[in-house]
């Protein structure tokens, strides 16, 4: 079994700042792409950001220069540093991962999901 556990979701006024981590645990080989992806009441699931096994990044052009994802391979965990926040990002936020659990081996896994409001 494999799961995700994410953690840090809350709330926060506009301009305030949240860092959200997401372990993985269980039967992982390796761990390849990592990704946080947001949805919003009534809109569809977006990218957010990715992060490769390397350390290549990418963003969706709202959140650059305010959002940095990261990850620590010896931890199996990926996190999201969430700066200058605006209402535009209230969502339920959730991580994604690439897992190997075999050499031959690779799925999808997400989190639960953490929610994320900001708000005055």
């Amino acid at each position: 079994q494999v799961q995700l556990v994410e953690s840090g979701g809350g709330s926060v006024q506009p301009g305030g700042s949240l860092r959200l981590s997401c372990a993985a645990s269980g039967r992982i080989f390796s761990i390849n792409d990592m990704g946080w992806y947001r949805q919003a009441p009534g809109k569809q699931r977006e990218l957010v950001a990715a992060i490769t096994r390397g350390g290549s990044t990418d963003y969706v052009d709202s959140v650059k220069g305010r959002f940095t994802i990261s990850r620590d391979n010896a931890k199996s965990t990926v996190y999201l540093q969430m700066n200058s926040l605006k209402p535009g990002d209230t969502a339920v936020y959730y991580c994604k991962a690439e897992i190997k659990k075999t050499v031959w081996m690779v799925e999808d896994y997400w989190g639960q999901g953490t929610q994320v409001t900001v708000s005055s």
